[in-house]
């Protein structure tokens, strides 16, 4: 076996006498990246066995020590993480699971650094922005974790310009250099396009959030760029903008009921929206895949008993909720273990179910 100094090895000595390693240099011996070495070290799924293997042999062997000072968050003060929930714009506020799914995920990633996760649930009479102003102001976490993004969002320059250590569910105009993690609106819209004018459809709707959303305006220029894409005419008539829940999808599907020339096919962008488009339809003697098609944006308990069945888009709730609080804590990390590398920003994939309500299933 070789010693520490024979593979080219610095480290200073720990109390007993024996050479500890860190991270950089269990990485430069593995030939591994750092990333990879603290996924491997975290029990990540992202890692192949073999070189988890590798690398969990490697730390028995040579004694990696974790480097306290990258341990130590920069504002360790509650070991605590909040995550800020909108009732308003949150579909936690209409009985849908969503977030106690990511909240699974988030608290995963934060026992391996023996934090807590904290839910701080502002009125939904009452500025988020305030709200947030008076939370950061007390001191109640170390990091923060933003939910509901606002195409123009205070919250986001205001954390920026007093360097406070936070991550957005979601993007917003307003962002810059933190961390964000938002669904793939884009591909969806795309897809959803493509897969309803592949089937003939030369009228396709969409309903989209009223509010100042960032992701109806995202679901919105992404759902332009597909007509154009199908060869298709935007008309702007064909795109309502309504409340989220049961009785925006109602009132949806009733104004291009109204139209002179109503849509053949209407995708939804709300989680609970295909509810009352079903009702809409329903009272008007039609019905969802035969008379109109729909697509939803996402599968939820309140869609699963539709009948026929909605074609929507999945995901991994648990595993959305764990990168997004590993993003945070990339950006907690002081530069010395050398795993900030710089701001996680991605866009996180769903995935088509086939049901009925296109006609398709």
């Amino acid at each position: 076996m070789l010693s520490l100094r024979q593979a080219g090895i610095a480290a200073t000595r720990l109390e007993d006498g024996t050479d500890p390693m860190d991270i950089r240099a269990l990485a430069r011996h593995l030939d591994l990246s750092i990333g990879t070495v603290s996924r491997a070290l975290n029990g990540r799924k992202d890692v192949r066995e073999a070189t988890r293997v590798r690398v969990l042999e490697a730390v028995a062997a040579f004694g990696y020590v974790p480097n306290q000072a990258g341990q130590t968050l920069r504002r360790g003060q509650t070991r605590t993480i909040a995550f800020v929930l909108t009732p308003s714009a949150d579909s936690a506020a209409q009985g849908d699971p969503f977030f106690m799914a990511l909240f699974g995920g988030i608290q995963a990633a934060l026992a391996s650094r023996q934090l807590d996760l904290m839910v701080l649930l502002a009125r939904s009479d009452e500025d988020q922005f305030a709200f947030l102003q008076r939370a950061v102001s007390r001191g109640l976490a170390d990091g923060w974790l933003l939910s509901a993004t606002m195409r123009h969002d205070p919250r986001i320059p205001f954390l920026l310009e007093r360097g406070v250590p936070f991550a957005t569910l979601g993007r917003s105009l307003s962002g810059g250099s933190q961390p964000w993690i938002d669904l793939d609106f884009e591909a969806v819209a795309h897809q959803s396009v493509a897969r309803l004018a592949a089937a003939g459809h030369r009228r396709i709707a969409l309903a989209d959030p009223a509010s100042d959303i960032n992701l109806g305006h995202v679901f919105a220029d992404a759902y332009r760029a597909a007509l154009q894409d199908a060869g298709l005419a935007v008309d702007p008539a064909l795109l309502v903008r309504v409340e989220t829940d049961e009785a925006g999808g109602y009132r949806a599907v009733d104004t291009l009921l109204g139209l002179a020339d109503p849509p053949t096919a209407l995708i939804l962008n709300g989680d609970t929206m295909p509810v009352g488009a079903y009702r809409r339809l329903q009272e008007a003697g039609l019905r969802p895949g035969r008379d109109m098609s729909l697509i939803g944006i996402r599968d939820t308990p309140a869609s699963r008993g539709l009948s026929p069945s909605l074609t929507c888009f999945t995901l991994s709730l648990h595993d959305l909720g764990r990168d997004l609080a590993e993003a945070l804590l990339l950006a907690m990390t002081p530069d010395d273990e050398g795993v900030l590398v710089g701001p996680v920003q991605r866009l996180w994939p769903m995935t088509l179910v086939e049901g009925g309500s296109d006609g398709f299933g």
